[in-house]
């Protein structure tokens, strides 16, 4: 079909989708799939393969321009950020898709990527870094299909989770999205991710999540310093952030070594069912992802045979090139399908509306694109679903999800080091001091992607903190003092005192952190508690492991506890002993040095042994 055939108007006669007899209705999806598609203008198809913040669509845009998929962005809440106002708001999206001439409905799309964190009152689940040391993919599973009930409660569709990136460079600010540095590790997990997300396989089922494994391909395998700068976005700040060192930066690495570290959790993803796939802002041996037609059509749609679509990240084809068009045409001739708009939706419409006419981009392969998107809907069952109902807001942040995050906290504890038997602690102990900034904060402890993109410390939403956990994990009798910065009397010497050492709360290259030792903040209270308890446990809140190694003698307990979300009770179970330790070291923790001019190694390249390797966790 020429482009003046795409764009003629349909045959009055014919009736919308929304409208059609029940026999179309009932007949197989590719066949459902070709009707529509040849119904549909060039406009229609085009609008089908954009994805908009949901920021940027003034009311009646969706219906104007037919767009596909909306999403929320990091921080893209509603004002009444509640349960029932996510509802509201995704609801009059799906309603204004449902009036245009063939009825075609809206995926949204959002960041749930432990938990539906964005949400003031979800179950905020530990980060990916947290279930890879469970390794147990039975819990991965029931942590996504508790997450999947409490998107759809929202009238949400698709989270863009899980992620697969191997990292193989803890300063990477992403670590804690990867489940572990070891690909067969991240591939059974994800895996069981999708499944979880998905429950079973029809898509059609009550309670599926549309899953979207990402970023494709090598996200994690990028090199130190290669991140480039793109003068030409100036309206997204991701585009020439000074800080971003590794994230988005350049995989130089061999195919073999891509296919055997990165590949293979894409392949047991596909398996599991994944129809969706974000590809990667990042470049492979120079060539930006989003343009590689070999990687995006030879080998994941031709060689793998992966019969999904697409998704781009957050204004990734803007990198291509300084030249809008080509990073138009350059994304979907290589095989983008749905290309994520944040912002000037309506140039991307207009470019690659022009491509096609000027015969840039073939007709067929926007067919191509709307075909595989519609299959998908269609095997969503978006097209025969109702509107999400707010008797399912139950769901939200309800008891039974909020008891699993707890377990899935205990279960991802590593014990590093326990002296003289530390812990199990004694709940009758006389006293405990407690110290840390982050021993009562909600929001250090969920750490980044939770109710806004970077996160941010504070009561930002309903959980249970360490020390509250502490309180209610102890007898009556014992007295529980908390000094934030550990300054207690000179009077006080507890037999028991806890540290809660942390990162503060980040999301990708924001975090590529080269340096990281503990700052002397946090091991000057490390030695003022020292002073003061005659036991000393240490917990640490982190998206990846520190360096420690001067400091491991200060305390006779150390624990790392990654970024547990919302239920700390599960920390409390395991160092007061109702339950024992049971994680195991996804990374790597290094020894020492960590800038990229001393002697920080990326895992698996150094001579130096790790302080503690993979694998490792006292029991």
């Amino acid at each position: 079909m020429n482009p003046e055939e795409m764009r003629s108007k349909p045959n009055s006669k014919k009736r919308s989708l929304a409208n059609s007899d029940s026999l179309l209705m009932t007949s197989p999806i590719s066949e459902r799939v070709e009707n529509l598609l040849g119904r549909m203008t060039l406009e229609e198809k085009v609008g089908q393969m954009t994805q908009v913040e949901k920021d940027s669509l003034p009311a009646g845009a969706v219906k104007r321009y037919f767009i596909g998929s909306v999403l929320s962005g990091g921080g893209g809440n509603p004002v009444n950020n509640t349960p029932a106002g996510w509802l509201e708001m995704s609801s009059t999206f799906e309603k204004e898709a449902l009036e245009t001439r063939l009825g075609i409905p809206i995926l949204y799309g959002v960041d749930a990527v432990h938990g539906h964190s964005h949400v003031v009152g979800a179950t905020v689940f530990p980060h990916n870094i947290g279930l890879g040391a469970s390794r147990d993919p039975d819990l991965v599973k029931r942590v996504a299909g508790a997450t999947a009930l409490e998107i759809g409660a929202t009238g949400v569709h698709w989270t863009f989770a899980p992620c697969v990136a191997v990292p193989q460079d803890i300063r990477w600010g992403r670590t804690y999205e990867g489940f572990s540095e070891d690909a067969e590790l991240v591939a059974t997990l994800g895996a069981a991710y999708v499944s979880g997300l998905q429950r079973g396989e029809d898509l059609g089922s009550p309670g599926t999540i549309l899953a979207c494994p990402k970023h494709y391909l090598g996200d994690g395998g990028t090199t130190w310093g290669t991140t480039l700068p793109y003068p030409w976005i100036t309206d997204n700040p991701q585009g020439v952030n000074p800080r971003y060192k590794i994230d988005q930066g350049d995989t130089q690495i061999s195919e073999a070594q891509l296919r055997e570290i990165h590949l293979k959790p894409y392949i047991a993803a596909i398996t599991a069912g994944a129809r969706t796939i974000m590809v990667s802002f990042s470049s492979w041996n120079g060539v930006k992802s989003h343009a590689n037609h070999y990687l995006l059509t030879d080998l994941l749609k031709g060689e793998i045979g992966f019969s999904g679509f697409l998704v781009s990240d957050w204004q990734a084809i803007d990198q291509i090139d300084a030249d809008y068009y080509k990073c138009v045409t350059e994304s979907i001739n290589a095989g983008m399908d749905m290309i994520m708009v944040p912002f000037n939706y309506l140039r991307f419409i207009e470019n690659l509306k022009r491509a096609i006419d000027h015969g840039d981009v073939p007709a067929s392969r926007i067919d191509d694109a709307v075909r595989r998107i519609l299959t998908v809907k269609f095997e969503l069952g978006l097209f025969d679903r109702k509107f999400a109902e707010e008797s399912g807001l139950e769901n939200l942040g309800s008891e039974d999800h909020r008891l699993l995050a707890r377990e899935a906290v205990r279960k991802s504890l590593v014990l590093l080091k326990n002296d003289h038997h530390t812990i199990p602690l004694d709940k009758s102990v006389p006293q405990i001091i407690l110290a840390g900034t982050a021993a009562d904060n909600i929001g250090i402890q969920c750490g980044g992607w939770t109710i806004e993109w970077q996160g941010c410390a504070g009561d930002i939403t309903p959980g249970t903190s360490l020390l509250e956990a502490v309180q209610q994990a102890v007898s009556m009798e014992t007295i529980v003092q908390y000094d934030e910065m550990g300054f207690f009397a000179d009077d006080i010497q507890a037999e028991v005192g806890i540290v809660c050492m942390h990162e503060i709360p980040y999301a990708e290259g924001v975090g590529d952190r080269a340096e990281l030792t503990l700052n002397v903040e946090d091991v000057n209270l490390l030695k003022r508690v020292r002073n003061r308890c005659q036991k000393l446990v240490v917990i640490i809140f982190s998206g990846r492991p520190l360096i420690i190694t001067e400091q491991l003698p200060l305390a006779d307990t150390w624990l790392a506890a990654w970024l547990p979300g919302t239920e700390a009770q599960g920390i409390t179970d395991v160092i007061f002993g109702d339950y024992p330790p049971v994680g195991r070291l996804p990374y790597e923790w290094p020894r020492s040095g960590s800038g990229p001019n001393q002697i920080f190694e990326p895992t698996g390249t150094g001579d130096i042994a790790p302080l503690f390797p993979v694998g490792y966790g006292l029991h």
